[in-house]
C-alpha cells in the first residue's frame, strides 16, 4: 500500500498532501509559501502533513511537485538576465512573437549561420563573432539561449553553439530544438529565451526542495508536473523549466477530476496571483494546439488550453478615477496583503499606517511597504538599483521612506521585476479580513490600509469610500465581476461553432452583461453558463459562491478544493512525445528530421519505418528516465498526400510517439 506526497507551491500558499494508493486522502495541510526560499515553505507543509496523518517517512514511496513559480515569473515579468543568440535570422524577426519585448534590454547576437526548409547549411556559422559576444557577456547573463533557422530541420547550428557556449562561459544553454520540433523560429526563439531566463530559480527551488525533504528522512524519487499534466522527473524539469509554464494549474485540473468526477465543466483555480480557467471535455482537459500562453507570451510548450488571468486574492487593488466616477480595479500585478506583512513586521506596519491616518491628506505612497528579498541573486544591477536595494536592506520599509526622487521609481520597478523586492499594499485579501471571511492575519491593520484607500479622492473632489466595511465589499465585488469575465472569456473561446468578435469583446458585451441581470424591459434577455464551475484554491469557497450565483450556473466546491493542485500531482501520469518531420526535398529522396540530424531514405515507407522505431525508443527512453514503468506506447502519424495527374503523391509527414506509464515508486 503505498502513500504518496504532493506538494504545491502557490504565490501565497504551500500545499501539502498525502495520498493512499491512489484512492484516499489522509491528511492535508498548508504553509505560507515563503518566497526568499521556496522550499522552506514546502518543508514546513511536509512536516505539517506528517504530523497531522502519523505515516512515518518511510512509508512514502513517492513525492510529486507543481509548482506556479514559472507562471507567476512569466506573469510578473520576472527571471534571470539572459543572453539571446539568434542564428541565421534578420533583426526584423526579433519583433515576431514579442521576442523584442521579452528580452528586455538582456544582449543579443543576431549571428550569421543557420539552415534551409529542407536541412542544407544556409551560412557557415560565424564562430569568431559567436566567441567575442560569449566574453564580453558571459559574466553579466545567468544562461544563453540559442535559436537557429530551421533547426528543426537540422540542429547541428544550434548545437555547435551550445557547446560553445559551455567551454567559453560554462552557464548552461537553452537550445530551441530541444524544446519544440515545430517550425516558426521566432517563436521556438521566445520559448528558449523564457527558458533561459527560468533555470536558475526553478533549479533553486527543485534542489532545495529536495534537500528539504532528505532532511525530514524522505527519500523516495521527486517528480514534477508539466504544464500540460503529466509528470517528469527532477532532473527533467531542470533542464527544461519552460514546460512547467501552467505546472499549477495543469495540476489543478486533474486534481479537479479526481476530486469531483466531472466529465464536462469549467474549472477556476484561484490563486494569491492568477486565476486559471479551462475547460474539462469527456472527462480530459484539452491541449492548446497554438501553445502554451502566459501573460503577453505565447510559446511551443505543450500546455493544456488554459487562460491565464492576472487576478487572484493577493492581487493589487488600483484607484480609478474617470471623469466624477471613482472605483477599483484589480491586479495584474500580486502585492503582499497588509495584513500578512502586519504580522512580519507589526510595529513598523501599525506606526506607519497610524502616523499616515492622522494626516488630513492621504499621500501618494500612504498604506504601501517594501522590502527585500533574501536569496536573491542581485548580478547586472545598475549602480543606481544597487543603491535602492541597499537602503532598503532587510528590513520592511513604508514605500515613501525609500523612494527619495522620481528616478527611484523606475529603480523600484526594475527591483521588483527581477524578484528582488516585493511590494505590500491593500488587496482582495485585506477585504476579506475587513469583511469577516478570513481571520489568519492582522485584520486591523488591513482595516487601517482600507480607510486610507478610501480616503482618496475622484474627479468630483469627495472622499471615495470612507467606511472600510463598504469599500472591503466593493473590492469583492470587483472580484466577482473580474472572476466572471474570466470565466465568460474562456466560455465563448470555446463555444463551438464561434462568434464573430473576439472572447474579451462578448465577455463584456452590453447584452452579455444585461442577460447576466435578467434584463426586463420591452426586451427579455437572459445570459449564463450552460454548465457546471469547479471552483478551486483555498480562497474559493470565500469568492466563488458569488460568482456562480452571477453566472446562473451551479458552483461545485469540492471538500478538497484547497489542496487539489498538490492532489494532481501526485494522480498524474508520466506522458512524454516525440515528434519528427518527414519532406520531401527532391524527387526520391525522403528526408526525415530528427532530433540528431536529418536522414535520407529511397521510399516513404523506410522513411516512416525508422520515424517511429527512432521516436519510439527516444520517447520510451524519456518516460523511463522521468521514472515510468509499464511503459506504454502510441503513434500518430499525419501524412499529406497530393493529387498529381491521377496519382497521390506523398508531400510530407509528420509523427508522433506519445509514451505513457504511471511513475515507479519506491519499494521499501
Amino acid at each position: 500500500m503505498a502513500v504518496l506526497l504532493g506538494v504545491d507551491t502557490g504565490g501565497t500558499y504551500t500545499d501539502a498532501v498525502l495520498i493512499r494508493d491512489e484512492t484516499e486522502v489522509i491528511a492535508t495541510a498548508k504553509a505560507l509559501t515563503t518566497r526568499a526560499d521556496l522550499a522552506v515553505g514546502v518543508g514546513k507543509a511536509v512536516s505539517a502533513v506528517l504530523a497531522q496523518s502519523g505515516v512515518a517517512v518511510e512509508e512514502i514511496a513517492m513525492a510529486a511537485l507543481s509548482t506556479t513559480l514559472a507562471t507567476n515569473a512569466l506573469v510578473e515579468g520576472q527571471g534571470g538576465r539572459v543572453g539571446l543568440i539568434y542564428v541565421g535570422f534578420r533583426a526584423a524577426d526579433l519583433e515576431a512573437h514579442g521576442l523584442s519585448e521579452a528580452l528586455r534590454g538582456d544582449p543579443c547576437l543576431l549571428l550569421s549561420g543557420g539552415h534551409d526548409h529542407a536541412g542544407a547549411e544556409a551560412a557557415p556559422l560565424d564562430e569568431p563573432a559567436l566567441i567575442a559576444f560569449l566574453e564580453t557577456h558571459r559574466a553579466e547573463v545567468s544562461g544563453f539561449a540559442v535559436a537557429s533557422q530551421f533547426a528543426t530541420r537540422n540542429p547541428a547550428h544550434e548545437q555547435r553553439v551550445a557547446e560553445l557556449v559551455a567551454e567559453v562561459t560554462g552557464r548552461p544553454v537553452s537550445a530551441s530544438h530541444s524544446l519544440s520540433a515545430k517550425l516558426n523560429g521566432p517563436k521556438r526563439a521566445l520559448t528558449a529565451l523564457l527558458n533561459a531566463r527560468l533555470i536558475g530559480m526553478i533549479d533553486r527551488l527543485i534542489g532545495r526542495a529536495e534537500d528539504e525533504l532528505r532532511r525530514l528522512g524522505i527519500h523516495a524519487p521527486l517528480m514534477v508536473v508539466r504544464g500540460d499534466g503529466a509528470l517528469m522527473s527532477s532532473a527533467q524539469a531542470r533542464e527544461r523549466p519552460i514546460e512547467t509554464i501552467l505546472s499549477g494549474p495543469a495540476a489543478s485540473l486533474v486534481g479537479a477530476r479526481w476530486l469531483t468526477g466531472a466529465e464536462t465543466a469549467l474549472v477556476s483555480d484561484i490563486g494569491g496571483t492568477t486565476t486559471d480557467v479551462a475547460l474539462l471535455r469527456d472527462g480530459r482537459p484539452a491541449i492548446d494546439p497554438a501553445g502554451a500562453q502566459v501573460g503577453p507570451y505565447r510559446t511551443m510548450v505543450e500546455a493544456v488550453a488554459m487562460r491565464t488571468h492576472g487576478l487572484g486574492g493577493d492581487s493589487e487593488v488600483h484607484f480609478t478615477s474617470q471623469g466624477l466616477t471613482a472605483g477599483v480595479t484589480l491586479g495584474p500585478k500580486r502585492l503582499l496583503p497588509i495584513s500578512l506583512i502586519a504580522v512580519d513586521a507589526p510595529e513598523v506596519v501599525h506606526s506607519a499606517l497610524d502616523a499616515q491616518l492622522r494626516r488630513s491628506v492621504v499621500a501618494e505612497h500612504d498604506g504601501r511597504f517594501v522590502r527585500a528579498v533574501e536569496g536573491q541573486g542581485a548580478e547586472g544591477l545598475a549602480p543606481r538599483d544597487m543603491a535602492l536595494l541597499e537602503r532598503i536592506g532587510g528590513d520592511v520599509w513604508p514605500l515613501g521612506d525609500v523612494l527619495r526622487n522620481r528616478v527611484d521609481h523606475s529603480a523600484l520597478a526594475r527591483l521588483v521585476t527581477r524578484g528582488l523586492v516585493q511590494l505590500a499594499g491593500v488587496t482582495p485579501t485585506d477585504a476579506s479580513h475587513v469583511a469577516g471571511h478570513l481571520w489568519a492575519w492582522d485584520a486591523d491593520a488591513a482595516r487601517k490600509a482600507l480607510t486610507l484607500f478610501g480616503r482618496k479622492r475622484g474627479g468630483s473632489g469627495l472622499r471615495f469610500c470612507p467606511d472600510p466595511d463598504d469599500l472591503a465589499q466593493i473590492i469583492l465585488d470587483r472580484l466577482t465581476e473580474q472572476t466572471t469575465l474570466a470565466l465568460l472569456e474562456t466560455a465563448f473561446a470555446e463555444e463551438t461553432p464561434g462568434f464573430d468578435l473576439p472572447p474579451e469583446v462578448l465577455a463584456r458585451h452590453v447584452l452579455m452583461q444585461r442577460g447576466l441581470s435578467g434584463h426586463r424591459g420591452v426586451l427579455r434577455i437572459d445570459a449564463g453558463l450552460n454548465l457546471p464551475v469547479v471552483g478551486l484554491g483555498a480562497s474559493a469557497a470565500t469568492y466563488y459562491p458569488a460568482v456562480g450565483k452571477r453566472l446562473g450556473s451551479e458552483m461545485i466546491l469540492p471538500k478538497y478544493a484547497h489542496v487539489a493542485n498538490a492532489i494532481g500531482a501526485v494522480v498524474g501520469r508520466v506522458i512524454m512525445r516525440e515528434s519528427a518531420t518527414i519532406t520531401v526535398p527532391q524527387k526520391g529522396v525522403f528526408r526525415l528530421h530528427l532530433a540528431n540530424g536529418p536522414q535520407d531514405f529511397p521510399t516513404a515507407e523506410r522513411a516512416l519505418t525508422q520515424a517511429e522505431r527512432a521516436l519510439t525508443e527516444a520517447a520510451r527512453a524519456r518516460a523511463r528516465a522521468a521514472g515510468a514503468a509499464e511503459i506504454e506506447c502510441h503513434v500518430t502519424r499525419d501524412i499529406r498526400m497530393a493529387d498529381v495527374e491521377g496519382r497521390e503523391v506523398f508531400v510530407e509527414a509528420a509523427l508522433t510517439v506519445e509514451a505513457s506509464g504511471r511513475p515507479r515508486v519506491a519499494v521499501g
